[in-house]
């Protein structure tokens, strides 16, 4: 049986965080700014854990809203949250957390012909400060258009790869990009990396096969409105 113990009178959100990291480590990442891009099944759980851990400035973008089949794995999904905009709940989630932490919401798409604006209007309501970026989208087009803005600008970011049809989280890995194997997406953004002189990107990735699926009935496929456009995503597909 379960012992259950009452907080004590001067615990706080980061007692326990405070005992292993301690308090200087503690107060740089409430300092720290991180711009999440996609608050998908990736996205959410990442800022869950970042606000969690201390990350005290969030900008996080995302175009979609909450559906039915968002709940097996998105940490912002319920029933109660379908239909609403992700970064709204999102924002919600994070204030419940840390009520003192601050977030900025976009929800533009981003491609190659507004990255530029976008960071200069996110450096512009973070005063200059940005420690990192998570790029948690699932359209290779959007992914390459980052990376190499990243390393156009010396900006730290790390990159999620394919998880579909994956089963196994301790086949994740962190990894370069052209260290990655058995993972269709990191294939194809290996060669476009190549093509276009990006010549490091820091990625997590899973090193597990693929499960077979059974082809999908095409009236089952709705269209999708997340980050990505469908240019991007038909070239994904055709690359494939």
């Amino acid at each position: 049986m379960t012992e259950t113990t009452a907080a004590t009178p001067n615990e706080t959100r980061d007692t326990k965080l405070e005992i292993i990291m301690g308090r200087e480590a503690l107060d740089k990442l409430a300092a720290a700014t991180v711009l999440v891009l996609g608050c998908g099944g990736v996205g959410s759980n990442c800022c869950e854990a970042l606000v969690r851990g201390g990350i005290g400035h969030f900008v996080i973008l995302d175009k979609d809203i909450i559906a039915p089949s968002n709940i097996n794995r998105q940490a912002i999904a319920f029933q109660s949250t379908i239909g609403k905009r992700k970064v709204d709940v999102m924002e919600a989630m994070i204030h419940d957390i840390n009520p003192a932490a601050t977030v900025i919401k976009r929800t533009e798409y981003l491609l190659s012909d507004n990255i530029d604006e976008f960071f200069a209007r996110v450096l512009e309501q973070t005063d200059g400060k940005l420690d990192y970026v998570v790029d948690a989208i699932d359209t290779i087009s959007a992914k390459l258009t980052i990376a190499k803005y990243a390393q156009d600008h010396d900006i730290r970011l790390v990159s999620s790869m394919g998880g579909a049809n994956k089963l196994h989280p301790e086949c994740l890995r962190f990894a370069d990009i052209f260290d990655t194997v058995r993972d269709p997406m990191s294939r194809i953004m290996r060669k476009e990396c190549k093509k276009r002189g990006i010549k490091s990107l820091h990625v997590l990735f899973s090193c597990e096969e693929s499960v077979k699926t059974q082809p999908r009935d095409p009236s089952n496929i709705h269209e999708r409105t997340e980050l990505g456009t469908e240019i991007g995503r038909a070239s994904c597909r055709e690359r494939v």
